[in-house]
């Protein structure tokens, strides 16, 4: 009877000890699935920024090569529109997603961060060993920084740059044909557009960010 009602007594301690191993358990795995995910979320933004870029390529290079053939002709122009038109729709697209991932990887940062948080909450221990920094910096020792020029620097922010930059010369390659041929009047255009539709981007940009994480946050990290 004894050895029994010793055994019944140790039993909430042991289910306590082994509810610990089972929770340190589920936090490690979901912290290596969550690095994965993000490594998933940097992967796909660098294959399509990767995809956008060759195009872009493929397409100035074609450019030239029409422009050489005809002399910049009724041809080039023609054909400048199409490709530029449609490099342009291509940006866009790819900004688009590029940004979506940007915003994935940012939400599985944020949830890394509270898991570092319970391991030192739960082990005090280690804060010797590992980096620990105050809440506020949790995001920035992982390489996300907050900030309006931090958008610039994203893989979204580098294709709304380029994508700026070939709706710009679209809408100026335009106006150059419907003035006559005007390359003054078709830099202007080119310049307003192009600006506009960046500024466009970086703010659609920043204001998502900050609306799904708080103020002050941008396109952080490399997503």
């Amino acid at each position: 009877m004894g050895l029994r009602a010793a055994t019944r007594a140790e039993r909430p301690g042991h289910t306590a000890q082994t509810h610990g191993r089972a929770a340190v358990t589920f936090v490690t795995t979901e912290h290596f699935t969550l690095q994965g995910a993000r490594a998933a979320t940097t992967a796909e933004s660098t294959g399509r920024a990767t995809m956008f870029l060759g195009s872009v390529s493929a397409g100035l290079v074609a450019l030239g090569l029409i422009a050489t053939a005809t002399r910049i002709g009724t041809a080039f122009y023609a054909f400048g529109l199409i490709v530029l038109s449609t490099l342009s729709f291509v940006g866009f697209v790819t900004f688009q997603r590029v940004l979506q991932s940007g915003i994935e990887d940012h939400g599985y940062a944020e949830r890394i961060a509270r898991l570092r948080a319970y391991y030192f909450d739960c082990a005090p221990e280690l804060v010797p060993y590992l980096a620990s920094v105050p809440p506020p910096q949790r995001l920035v020792i992982q390489g996300l920084r907050a900030g309006y020029w931090q958008a610039f620097r994203t893989i979204a922010g580098m294709v709304g740059v380029v994508t700026a930059v070939l709706a710009g010369s679209a809408a100026g390659l335009l106006t150059a044909i419907a003035d006559g041929h005007s390359g003054v009047a078709g830099f202007v255009a080119g310049a307003i557009v192009g600006v506009a539709i960046l500024v466009a981007l970086m703010e659609f940009q920043f204001r998502r960010f900050r609306s799904l994480f708080g103020a002050g946050q941008s396109g952080p990290g490399t997503a």
